[in-house]
This record gives structure tokens, C-alpha cells and sequence, in this order.
């Protein structure tokens, strides 16, 4: 069925107010992530830097698999609102998060078992002695960090996207004005060292439970929700709906994050150089997939709540005015990638050698925008349709089957470089994508 012109337009409006608090919220996060590297390398120097990256990459893949989730949530309080249910909405948001706590509870477990053996993975001995404390409290944090997202994900179930992002901005905010003092003793402050920064991350992620809680509670809108709070059990079937819904969306993420850490150490087989260059590129290429992110939120609350009234046409016109709005992101942000490859990396790296390569490698980068794009704001819309499955079994097989093995037959068999891993990063998006759109289209026509 076409659709006019105006008809699009409110779409694209109604998605981008849904969309953009959320894309606000995620280029917050990046900010922390970048002020914590700036911070540390600049006031510790290169062991404790060296330290949080190695703690990042044992933290990533399990804290990735709780978010994908807690995302299990979303689609099932909007498909609750679109039933115009506040019962069934608080009782998957009481059951979420119980789960939540429970999961970010058992994620610290894996994680302080794991750090035991940190010393097995071949690092300096300095690196892990560092980053045990900050693995440890960082780790811990994702305790209320879980808590959190089941706020959060309550909220935005019922389409209130903004909250989140005013106490995630506020919080962030905090987190980087407290490492300065945590990290050197300013003033009546400790001095922490690198353990100053997961204090403070460890502190505002209790903040931020604290600030949804409070909103949630006080605001007159959820007042009708509240009434139903008492009367609501915890039972394992709620639990296993949001599981059913959440375990696949985990695996997802953690198979294209997975993927993306795995095209790192096949560079790092390259050489140092090339693999500066390939953290540059990624790391400005991630900022705008933290956008879109913000996009793909939204077509899993707007799906999910048009699948809850039946209303399969508007079901289908929501889908597609999110589709059409990635596609001008992501060409907007190509075009910006490509035109200021030799640029954003000076703020990085002033080796020429390493300017070159990221150079080249930005284009690839930019190149990726759109199938990138369209496979996570797709699978946010199969997500609100509560297929994920299917999906996550594609994800599996372009990122695991051929996107990782190309990356290494293109960039190492093949002597290709870095740019033969983003090539093979790239097959895997564009293969991932086609297979994800074409799998919403067809879930779409089963379900009218």
C-alpha cells in the first residue's frame, strides 16, 4: 500500500520523538567512556589506561548479554499499553525486575570467578594488577545498572523515552565531574588512582536507579500502574516471557560485539600500527551507531505497541518510516565519515602512519553506515513483534560464519591488511541486514 507524502512526515515524527532521547542517552555514555580513557591516560599513564582496557574486554560480552536482556521488557509492557493493560504492564515490570537484579547479581559472580584467571590471558603483569580493583567495582556496578534498565525499559515501554535520557545525561555528567577528584585526592576527595574511576561509575549508576525510581513513582502518569503493584506476583512464567524475548535479543549483541572484538585481534596479528588505526576508525564509527540505536528503540516501542492494538497496517507504516530514517541517517553520517577522514583522527593519534591508515579505513567505515544501520534498527522492529529467534540465528551465521572467517582470509590469507577485515566486517552488515528486512516484511504478512 503507498502512502502520501504528510501521511510519512507524521511518522517520521512520531518515531524521532520516541528516537531521540534515547540517541541523546547513548552519546552520553560514549562521553563517559571517552572522559574515563582521557582522564586516566593523562593523570596515570599507560599501565592504567593499558588496565581499563583490559578490563573492558572481560566485562563487555557478559554486560552486553544482560542489556539484550533486560531489552526483553520493552516489547512486552508496549504491547501491554497497546492493550490499554496496566496490570499486565506492572506485572512483566515487576517480574523484570526481579530478574534484572538477580542477572546483574549472577553477571558479577561470572565476572569475579573469571578475574582469578585474568593472569592466564598472556598480559602484563602490571596491566592485571591494575585492573582487578576496577574490574571488581565496575563489575559490581552492573548490579544497579540492571535494576536500572528495568526503570528504564518500563518507562519507555509506555513511550516515555525522555526520562531515562534526563537521568542518564545528569548521571553521566556527575560521573565525569567526580573522576577528576577521585582519581588525583582534589580536595577533601581520596586519591583512588584508577579505582577512583569505577567509584564513581559505581556511585551514579546507583544515582540513576534511584532517579528512575523516584520519577516512576512520584509522576501522576504511572499513578494507574502503582494501584496494581501489590496485587502483582512473581512467577516464572512472566519471567520466562521476558527470557523468551530477552536471552535471543542478548545473544544478538553479543554476537555482533563479538564479531567487532574479534576483527581487533585479527588486526592485532597485523601489526600495532594497523591496530591503532583499526580502534581509531571504530571508535568514531561506534558514535553513530549509538544513534541509531536510539532508532531502533523506537520501532521496538512502536511495533511492539501497534502489535498490542492489532492495528497491523499502522504496524507496518511505523516499521517502515524508521527504516526510511536510518537510511538518512546512516548517508548522512557516510558522507561525514568519508569527508572528515582526514580530520576526526588527528584528535586521536598524530603518528602519520597510524593518520594514514585510519584514513582509508574511514571510508570503509563510512561505506558500513547503512547496512549497520539497517540491521539494528530492524532488529529492534522484529523485536517488537517479539520475533527473535530466527534473527538471532541470522546474526549468528553472518557475523560468526562469514563475517569473522572473511576478516581473517581477507586481511591475512589474502594480505589485504585492515582493510580486508572491514571488507569482511562489511559482507557480514550487508548480508545481515538484507536477511533481518526480509524477515520483518515476512513476519508482518503472517501476522495480518
Amino acid at each position: 500500500m503507498a502512502y502520501s507524502w504528510t501521511t510519512y512526515r507524521t511518522q517520521y515524527g512520531v518515531s524521532l520523538k520516541l528516537a531521540y532521547p534515547v540517541m541523546v542517552g547513548q552519546l552520553g555514555q560514549i562521553l563517559v567512556s571517552v572522559a574515563d580513557s582521557i582522564m586516566v591516560g593523562k593523570f596515570l599513564g599507560t599501565i592504567p589506561l593499558a588496565a581499563i582496557s583490559l578490563a573492558v574486554s572481560i566485562l563487555i560480552i557478559p554486560m552486553v548479554f544482560a542489556i539484550g536482556v533486560a531489552f526483553g521488557l520493552t516489547p512486552l509492557i508496549a504491547g501491554a499499553d497497546g492493550k490499554d493493560d496496566p496490570a499486565e504492564a506492572v506485572k512483566y515490570f515487576k517480574n523484570g525486575l526481579v530478574l534484572n537484579s538477580v542477572l546483574g547479581l549472577l553477571v558479577y559472580g561470572v565476572l569475579a570467578i573469571f578475574a582469578q584467571f585474568a593472569h592466564l590471558l598472556g598480559q602484563d603483569e602490571r596491566v592485571v594488577t591494575e585492573a582487578m580493583p576496577y574490574l571488581h567495582i565496575v563489575g559490581f556496578s552492573i548490579v544497579p545498572m540492571m535494576a536500572f534498565f528495568a526503570f528504564k525499559q518500563f518507562a519507555e515501554g509506555l513511550s516515555d523515552t525522555k526520562a531515562g535520557m534526563r537521568v542518564s545525561l545528569v548521571a553521566n555528567l556527575l560521573n565525569i565531574l567526580l573522576n577528576y577528584p577521585l582519581i588525583t585526592g582534589w580536595g577533601p576527595f581520596p586519591e583512588l588512582g584508577l579505582a577512583g574511576a569505577a567509584v564513581s561509575t559505581l556511585g551514579t549508576r546507583f544515582l540513576m536507579v534511584a532517579g528512575m525510581a523516584i520519577y516512576i513513582r512520584k509522576h501522576k502518569k504511572f499513578a494507574a500502574y502503582w494501584s496494581h503493584w501489590r496485587s502483582t506476583e512473581i512467577t516464572w512464567r512472566s519471567i520466562r516471557d521476558i527470557l523468551a524475548i530477552g536471552v535471543p535479543s542478548g545473544l544478538q549483541l553479543v554476537f555482533e560485539a563479538g564479531a567487532f572484538a574479534m576483527s581487533g585481534v585479527i588486526v592485532g596479528m597485523i601489526g600495532p600500527v594497523q591496530q591503532a588505526a583499526h580502534q581509531i576508525a571504530l571508535n568514531i564509527a561506534s558514535v553513530s551507531y549509538m544513534m541509531v540505536s536510539g532508532l531502533g528503540a523506537a520501532a521496538t516501542i512502536r511495533v511492539g505497541n501497534q502489535l498490542g492494538k492489532r492495528d497491523i497496517p499502522m504496524l507496518r507504516l511505523a516499521g517502515q518510516s524508521l527504516f526510511h530514517l536510518t537510511l538518512a541517517m546512516m548517508v548522512l553520517t557516510m558522507i561525514l565519515l568519508i569527508g572528515l577522514r582526514n580530520f576526526l583522527p588527528e584528535f586521536y593519534s598524530s603518528d602519520p602512519e597510524v593518520l594514514q591508515y585510519t584514513a582509508v579505513l574511514m571510508i570503509a567505515a563510512g561505506i558500513f553506515q547503512l547496512p549497520d544501520g539497517l540491521q539494528a534498527t530492524t532488529l529492534g522492529a522484529l523485536r517488537g513483534v517479539q520475533d527473535v529467534n530466527i534473527p538471532t540465528i541470522i546474526a549468528f551465521v553472518a557475523y560468526w560464519v562469514i563475517a569473522v572467517p572473511m576478516c581473517y582470509y581477507l586481511g591475512i590469507t589474502e594480505k589485504m591488511g585492515p582493510l580486508g577485515v572491514w571488507i569482511g566486517l562489511t559482507i557480514g552488515l550487508v548480508l545481515a541486514s538484507i536477511a533481518l528486512y526480509w524477515r520483518f516484511q515476512h513476519k508482518v504478512r503472517r501476522i495480518d
